[in-house]
C-alpha cells in the first residue's frame, strides 16, 4: 500500500526480514562459542602436546587452522551478515531484494562452516593462511559471496532514500574486494578432488596470500565491521555521527591505503625491496584514517557517557572501538623495519591479532546482538546484569590472554637475538627460547577460558531474551519514499559526493577503482613476470618422494610453528646457516614460510641430523629433545603412502612451469619407491627397527632431508 504525500513522496508499508537476522545470529553465536572452544584446546596444546591424545585429527597442526577459520568466517563473518541485513533494510527502507537469495545465502554459508569443519581436521588443506581450503569450497565460497552480493546490491537499487548512508558504502567495498582477494589469491590446480597446487610459487605466491591475508584482515574483519560501527553506535547512542566529513575522508583513505599494505607481513624476506617499502610506507599512513574512524566513533557519544555507564550495548561498542584504534595503531608500527625485526615470527603477532578479533570484531558482534534481539524480539534485554558480567568476563580475558602474548613476544625475539661476549649465541638451542614462555601460554588459555565463559553467559542471556519474547519475523513499517526527490535534487548543485552517494553503480566502479590501484602495482610485476624472479642453477624440483613428503608436511600443518625462511640477521645466520634467497622458491606451490616459529625454522635443516634423528624426533619428539612442546606424529609410522597421485602431482607441477622431464610422470612412482628404500636401508643401518619403506615418515623425512641443500655454501650452524 502507498500514498502520494508532499513533493511527490509517497507513504508506503514494507516489512523487514527479521527471520534472516535471527538465523544468522543464532549461527553467529554458535560457531563463536565452537570456534573460541578450539582456540583454547589449541593453546592448551602448546604447553600440553599430548592434550586429548594422539589422534591426527585433533593434533595441533590441524586444529589450529580450524580455530582461525572458525572464528573469523563462522563468528565474524555470520556477524557480518547480521549487521548488513539488520541495518541495511532500515537504511534502504525495503525489504531484502529476494528471500530466496537471503536462504541461499544462509544455508550456502553454513554448508562452507561444515565443510570447514570437516576438511580441515582431516588434513585437507592449502596451508594459505585465512585460505587453507580446498578448491571445491573455493568455488562455493565465491558462489555463495555473489549471492550475497546480488542481493545486497539489488536491496540497495530497490532503496527508498537517495542517498547511500555510510555504512552501505563500507558494505560495498567489503563485497567488491572480498570477491577481488579470493578469487586472485585461489588459483590454484587442482589434483584430485581434495588436493591442488596454488598456480603460484614461490616469492610470488606469498605476495599475492599477503596481499589476500592483510586485506582479509582489511575487508572482511575491518571494512564491515566499521560500517557496523556507523549505524549501532548512532542507533544506541541516539546521536547524530560526529562528522560526516570525517566519514567521507575515513572510507576512500582506508580503502586504498589498505590495500598496498600486504608486504609488511614479508620484511626482510626475499620479497623484492620495493614491494617490502610500499608495504612499509603505505601502512604507516594507515594511521591517520583508521584513527579517523575510530574518533568518528568515539567522538558521537560526546555527552552520551551517563548512558555507557548504563548500557551494555555501548559499553561492548566503547571498548570495541578502543580496541580497533590499539589494533591499528600496533599494525603501522609494526610495519616499520626496525620494529618488524623485534616482533615477526613471534607472540607479539598473536597478541596483536587477537586483541583485534576478540575485542573489536568480538565486541561489535556481541553489541549488535544485545541492540537486535530484543527489538526482533518485542522484548527486553533478559539481564543487563549478565551482560554486564559478559562484558568483564571478555575485557578481562582478553587482558589476560594479550598481555602475556605481548611480554612473550618480546622475550623470544631478545632471546633469539642475544649474543655472548665472545660472539656466540647466548641461546643457541632454539628450545630455551620456548620453555621460557610456557607460563605465558598457560595465562593465554585462562584468558581464553574466561573470554569463552562470557561467550557462554551472552548467548544463555539472549536465548532467554529471545524466549521471553516472540520473533516478529516481517518487521511491518510505513516509510516515505525519496527517491522523487532525486530528479528535483539534479537540479540543485550538490556536493560531489552526495551526487555519488546517489548513484550505486558509478559509487561501486569508484571503489573498485580505488582498490584495484595498489593490487596492480604490486601484484603484476612480481605475481606476473617471472623473470623479475631470479633464479639459481642448482635449484632442482623435488623428487616424486620428497613431493608427497612436502604434502605430509602441508597436511599435518607443521607451517604453523615453522618457518622456512632465514632472515639477513646475523642471530639468524649464525643459528640456521645461509639466508634464504628468492630463487630458491621457484617451485615451492605453494610457499612454506609461514607466519610464526614455535619451533625453530627449518630452510637449512636438511642434513643438518641423520635420518634417525627425525625417525626419533617425529615419532617422540622429547627423546631428542627434552621438554620440547612438539606433539608427536605416531600415525605416520602406520600408515602406507598414498601413492595413487603421484603421477598426478608430477603432471600437474609440469603445468605449472616446473621441469621434470617428459615422460617422467609415468617413472614418478618408481622412482619415490626406490628413494625410500635407500631411506629405510639407512634407517636400518642406523640400529632403527621395523623401518618399512611404504609408511609415510619415510616421504616426511625426505622432504626435511632436502631442505636447503641447493645452495652449496658452508653453514656455521648451532645445534
Amino acid at each position: 500500500m502507498s500514498e502520494v504525500g508532499a513533493g511527490g513522496n509517497r507513504t508506503e508499508t514494507i516489512a523487514y526480514d527479521n527471520g534472516i537476522v535471527r538465523w544468522f545470529a543464532m549461527a553467529t553465536l554458535i560457531w563463536g562459542i565452537v570456534g573460541f572452544l578450539v582456540g583454547i584446546v589449541v593453546a592448551v596444546k602448546l604447553y600440553l602436546p599430548d592434550f586429548l591424545g594422539g589422534l591426527n585429527f585433533l593434533s595441533y597442526g590441524r586444529l589450529r587452522p580450524l580455530h582461525t577459520n572458525a572464528v573469523i568466517f563462522a563468528f565474524a563473518g555470520n556477524a557480518i551478515f547480521v549487521g548488513v541485513y539488520y541495518s541495511l533494510q532500515r537504511l534502504c527502507k525495503a525489504r531484502m531484494f529476494s528471500d530466496l537469495l537471503s536462504k541461499l545465502h544462509f544455508w550456502g554459508w553454513q554448508l562452507i562452516i561444515v565443510s570447514a569443519a570437516i576438511t580441515l581436521p582431516l588434513g585437507f588443506t592449502t596451508s594459505k593462511e585465512y585460505a587453507e581450503l580446498e578448491w571445491p569450497i573455493d568455488i562455493a565460497i565465491a558462489l555463495v559471496w555473489v549471492i550475497f552480493g546480488w542481493n545486497m546490491m539489488g536491496t540497495i537499487a530497490r532503496r527508498r532514500e537517495k542517498h547511500l548512508y555510510v555504512a552501505i558504502w563500507f558494505y560495498i567495498a567489503t563485497f567488491l574486494t572480498v570477491a577481488l582477494l579470493h578469487i586472485v589469491n585461489s588459483f590454484e590446480l587442482p589434483v584430485s578432488l581434495l588436493k591442488s597446487y596454488s598456480m603460484y610459487a614461490g616469492v610470488q605466491d606469498a605476495l599475492v596470500q599477503w596481499w589476500y591475508g592483510h586485506n582479509a584482515v582489511a575487508f572482511f574483519l575491518t571494512t564491515p565491521f566499521l560500517g557496523i560501527m556507523y549505524y549501532f553506535i548512532p542507533k544506541a547512542a541516539d546521536r547524530p555521527i560526529f562528522s560526516y566529513r570525517l566519514s567521507i575522508v575515513h572510507f576512500w583513505a582506508l580503502i586504498f591505503l589498505y590495500i598496498w599494505a600486504g608486504p609488511h607481513h614479508l620484511l626482510y624476506t626475499a620479497l623484492p625491496g620495493w614491494a617490502q617499502s610500499l608495504g612499509v610506507a603505505f601502512s604507516f599512513m594507515l594511521i591517520a584514517p583508521s584513527w579517523g574512524g575510530m574518533v568518528n566513533g568515539l567522538m558521537t557519544l560526546r555527552g552520551a557517557w551517563d548512558k555507557v555507564r548504563t548500557d551494555p550495548v555501548l559499553k561492548f561498542l566503547v571498548v570495541g572501538v578502543t580496541a580497533y584504534g590499539m589494533a591499528t595503531f600496533e599494525g603501522p608500527m609494526m610495519s616499520l623495519k626496525n620494529i618488524n625485526a623485534i616482533t615477526h615470527y613471534t607472540d607479539y603477532i598473536i597478541g596483536h591479532v587477537h586483541l583485534g578479533a576478540l575485542l573489536w570484531n568480538g565486541g561489535l558482534a556481541f553489541a549488535m546482538l544485545y541492540y537486535i534481539f530484543p527489538r526482533i524480539y518485542r522484548t527486553k534485554l533478559h539481564s543487563v546484569p549478565m551482560a554486564n558480567w559478559h562484558f568483564w568476563l571478555m575485557t578481562l580475558g582478553v587482558l589476560a590472554y594479550v598481555i602475556p602474548m605481548y611480554w612473550g613476544g618480546i622475550t623470544q625475539s631478545l632471546m633469539w637475538k642475544q649474543f655472548q661476549p665472545d660472539g656466540s649465541l647466548q641461546y643457541p638451542n632454539f628450545l630455551e627460547t620456548v620453555t621460557q614462555l610456557i607460563p605465558m601460554y598457560v595465562m593465554r588459555s585462562i584468558g581464553g577460558v574466561m573470554y569463552l565463559s562470557g561467550a557462554v553467559l551472552g548467548a544463555w542471556n539472549l536465548y532467554k531474551t529471545a524466549r521471553s519474547g516472540k520473533l516478529l519475523a516481517n518487521e511491518e513499517v510505513q516509510v516515505v519514499n525519496r527517491m522523487a526527490e532525486y530528479k528535483e535534487a539534479q537540479a540543485h548543485k550538490e556536493g560531489w559526493h552526495r551526487v555519488l552517494e546517489g548513484a550505486p553503480f558509478r559509487f561501486s566502479v569508484f571503489v573498485l577503482v580505488a582498490v584495484a590501484i595498489g593490487g596492480i602495482v604490486e601484484y603484476v610485476p612480481t605475481a606476473l613476470v617471472k623473470s623479475n624472479v631470479p633464479t639459481i642453477a642448482s635449484v632442482m624440483p623435488y623428487t616424486p618422494l620428497e613431493l608427497e613428503g612436502r604434502d605430509i608436511y602441508v597436511r599435518e600443518g607443521c607451517y604453523t610453528c615453522h618457518s622456512q625462511m632465514v632472515r639477513p640477521f646475523r642471530s639468524e645466520t649464525e643459528r640456521y646457516g645461509e639466508y634464504s634467497k628468492a630463487g630458491e622458491f621457484v617451485y615451492d606451490h605453494p610457499f612454506q614460510w609461514g607466519s610464526k616459529r614455535t619451533g625453530p625454522d627449518l630452510h637449512r635443516v636438511g642434513k643438518k641430523y641423520p635420518d634417525a634423528w627425525h625417525w626419533k624426533h617425529m615419532q617422540d619428539p622429547r627423546s631428542t629433545s627434552p621438554n620440547s612442546i612438539m606433539p608427536g606424529y605416531p600415525w605416520m609410522y602406520s600408515t602406507d603412502l598414498d601413492v595413487s597421485h603421484t603421477e598426478g602431482k608430477i603432471l600437474t607441477m609440469q603445468s605449472l612451469g616446473v621441469p621434470y622431464p617428459d615422460g617422467f610422470a609415468t617413472k614418478a612412482v618408481e622412482d619415490a619407491k626406490m628413494q625410500a628404500q635407500k631411506i629405510a636401508d639407512n634407517l636400518s643401518d642406523s640400529g632403527i627397527e621395523g623401518v618399512d619403506s611404504k609408511k609415510e615418515i619415510i616421504a616426511l623425512i625426505a622432504y626435511l632431508q632436502r631442505l636447503g641443500t641447493d645452495i652449496k655454501k658452508e653453514q656455521n650452524v648451532s645445534k
